[in-house]
């Protein structure tokens, strides 16, 4: 099976075969000397000196951890929003009492860091800014060093779902300012779902000190005590921890500049072979289309779940359709994590095959 969705994504073999081992003490040493280990690995891939937490849990309950340990019910918060993870950001802010200002952007376009600073400069009540790096719904990345100093030009907090760019798009935590910054393990890391990692800055922390929104399990605060002393305060996802570390130590051997280089060709390399099919991208400017994902839109009169279940059914390839009010109009190709040029090649030589059979016509070739 060619699994080509944005999450999850491939494991390789050795990531799959740690996790046979044997369960161990969570609150032994064996236990302590793994979280250690990940978390170290995790902040040299971050690009951060900052605190860094592992959470049992997907990249949503993530984004609720960065909503409840930074601000209180009432605070005025900002989301950048350009697709349906923005949309959740909001959505999670505001079940939690934040009063919510959604800044909503075209899908297919990426978010205008003038807009963010204008409303920022407007309204110095605005606690923090959240924004996505990298929107799996669309296939379009965020100018993130333009909106982070955008945003702490004016001193509020930059917080970032990064859940499906840190590890396969550049993203420089200290450098560009990013306070909060979550992920999960079934991404980039090449690893099973089941972990979410957050970095938490100096300045984060002060705003944890004074935040009250309510908060148990996903509490840094506990997080912090328990990782001082190699724990989580949880019982923690032990299975994935074995594959993590084993992961880690992958992405590390080969470099994360060769990682982040892959990706950036992979994306290329796909989005070529689309068009060169007569397939129109979903993103406006290319300039922001995702090296992870790539979303396509549904040519008119194609039967796209025909398309999609052809491809699955008969070649073993797997796409992701569109999401919210995008499910029928865009499918997407993801080229992330655990992946390869004869994968891409494999789903591409499929989608040319089943295209004439549910009524997109290829272009001719040219003699």
């Amino acid at each position: 099976m060619n699994l080509r969705i944005p999450g999850p994504t491939p494991v390789p073999p050795e990531v799959l075969q740690a996790m046979a081992k044997q369960m161990i003490n969570h609150r032994g040493p064996e236990f302590a000397e793994i979280i250690g280990d990940i978390t170290a690995r995790l902040k040299r891939l971050f690009q951060t000196e900052n605190d860094l937490y592992i959470l049992t849990s997907s990249g949503t309950g993530a984004m609720e951890a960065a909503v409840v340990n930074f601000f209180s019910p009432g605070d005025r918060v900002l989301v950048a929003s350009i697709g349906a993870f923005g949309d959740r950001f909001a959505a999670i802010a505001k079940a939690f009492g934040a009063e919510v200002e959604k800044l909503d952007f075209p899908w297919d376009s990426a978010v205008d860091p003038d807009i963010v600073e204008a409303r920022l400069k407007a309204d110095p009540s605005i606690k923090g800014v959240m924004v996505t790096h990298n929107e799996t719904s669309t296939g379009v990345t965020n100018d993130l060093p333009a909106i982070a100093a955008a945003i702490r030009k004016h001193d509020r907090l930059v917080v970032v779902d990064a859940i499906s760019s840190v590890g396969a798009i550049d993203l420089r935590t200290d450098e560009w300012g990013c306070d909060v910054v979550v992920t999960c393990s079934q991404k980039s890391w090449m690893a099973p779902p089941g972990l979410a990692m957050i970095s938490v800055s100096p300045r984060a922390w002060e705003a944890h000190a004074n935040a009250k929104m309510p908060r148990y399990y996903w509490d840094i605060s506990a997080a912090k005590r328990y990782l001082d002393i190699g724990q989580t305060p949880w019982t923690p996802a032990v299975s994935v921890f074995y594959a993590l570390q084993v992961s880690l130590a992958h992405i590390e051997e080969q470099g994360l500049a060769n990682i982040l280089r892959h990706h950036e060709e992979l994306g290329r390399y796909t989005r070529e072979g689309l068009k060169a099919m007569g397939l129109e991208l979903f993103v406006k400017d290319e300039r922001c289309a995702s090296n992870v994902v790539t979303a396509v839109k549904n040519p008119e009169g194609m039967d796209l779940k025909a398309f999609l279940r052809k491809l699955r059914v008969e070649h073993g390839v797997v796409l992701a359709a569109g999401q919210a009010k995008l499910s029928s109009s865009i499918f997407r190709i993801a080229h992330l994590g655990y992946v390869s040029k004869e994968d891409i090649d494999d789903a591409l030589s499929a989608i040319r095959i089943v295209l004439p059979q549910v009524g997109f016509s290829l272009p001719k070739a040219r003699v």
